[in-house]
């Protein structure tokens, strides 16, 4: 970890929630001195065309997350 940094305040496979949705912590690492997260949204339901992989993945900021009530 690097000098004067904090712990990450959200671990791999805990629930959070941001501004337009919720999902669960994949990844995390530090960038630029602050926490960002790797986060995987829900899926709804499957497209006609079925799915390929992951389309639900965002890199967000320590600072855009907080706990999800489960």
């Amino acid at each position: 970890m690097f000098a004067g940094m904090t712990m990450p305040k959200f671990s791999p496979d805990q629930f959070v929630r941001f501004i337009g949705g919720e999902g669960k912590v994949r990844e995390f690492h530090a960038e630029a001195g602050n926490w960002s997260y790797l986060v995987e949204m829900e899926m709804g339901e499957e497209p006609e065309m079925g799915r390929i992989g992951f389309e639900t993945m965002i890199l967000l900021p320590e600072t855009d997350l907080e706990a999800a009530r489960i």
